[in-house]
């Protein structure tokens, strides 16, 4: 998936920003040069404030601290690594999730030899400012197995001993939603009963039936003042047909975050104009 990232945001403990989501940037609000020696005077300054930054972090005996990488839409963890100040300097320069490696004692972004880099879009800072988190997007695989995510062993799989048929990531509800999904549409032997989500991915008007049906019942719960148990009910069997739509439609509902994430620097009468009629 093509993202751009033209604008990104820092949260610092100081509350000032140094990347913004806004197309209009505040006077206190500085562009990230592609140069990591800054030369005009706004570049001197943005560099203060990385400098401020990275002084007021609590990094431990060795100059060290936690980085953990997450998909900015998906919320997945990704990876957990260790930095240093220069490494963080570097990604906010680059937006390429930079790490320290320990074992070769030098700094190392991800991607650099796969070319799955992670594309900062966010930074934050913990509260006891000893750890942080690269919110961002993974242009491809994560793990060097291959696999999205460096978290995919469940340990109460393994105490269990329970077999699962595929690998399975350390993934949010809705992405566990639209795993199992996406394997109802595997082939199954005409013996078999076929589930729900079967017959409703080998059926477009009865997906659509519901859909339509759900959503009406969903406004029903507010005309009709219903309680919020009944809201949330009706509200997850629209949510669950919807991702089955979007499962027939081979669209993965990270692109429809992606596309929200897109839509936030935007009024919603710009974006409504903006779109193809």
């Amino acid at each position: 998936m093509a993202s751009s990232y033209s604008h990104c945001t820092l949260k610092l403990p100081s509350k000032c920003t140094l990347f913004s989501t806004s197309p209009k940037l505040s006077p206190t609000v500085l562009r990230v040069s592609s140069s990591s020696n800054p030369s005009n005077h706004h570049d001197l300054h943005f560099k203060s404030k990385v400098d401020a930054l990275l002084d007021g972090l609590k990094w431990d005996d060795k100059g060290l601290a936690v980085a953990i990488a997450q998909n900015v839409d998906t919320g997945d963890v990704l990876m957990q690594g260790f930095i240093n100040k220069e490494a963080l300097r570097k990604t906010i320069y680059s937006r390429k999730a930079t790490f320290y490696s320990r074992s070769r004692s030098t700094l190392w972004t991800k991607g650099e030899t796969s070319n799955n880099f992670i594309n900062v879009c966010d930074i934050f800072v913990d509260c006891d400012r000893d750890s942080v988190i690269y919110a961002g997007k993974p242009a491809g695989p994560t793990c060097h197995t291959g696999e999205e995510t460096c978290y995919y062993t469940s340990v109460f799989e393994s105490l269990t001993e329970i077999q699962s048929e595929r690998i399975k990531h350390a993934s949010s509800t809705l992405y566990n939603l639209e795993s199992t999904i996406e394997k109802r549409k595997e082939v199954i032997s005409p013996s078999d009963k076929p589930s729900w989500t079967k017959r409703l991915l080998s059926n477009k008007k009865l997906l659509c039936a519901k859909i339509r049906e759900e959503a009406d019942e969903l406004c029903r719960t507010l005309e009709e003042n219903e309680d919020k148990s009944r809201i949330v009910s009706e509200m997850a069997d629209l949510f669950y047909h919807a991702m089955v739509l979007l499962c027939k439609g081979d669209v993965k509902f990270e692109d429809v975050l992606e596309e929200v994430r897109r839509r936030f620097s935007q009024s919603g009468v710009d974006e409504k104009a903006s779109r193809k009629s």
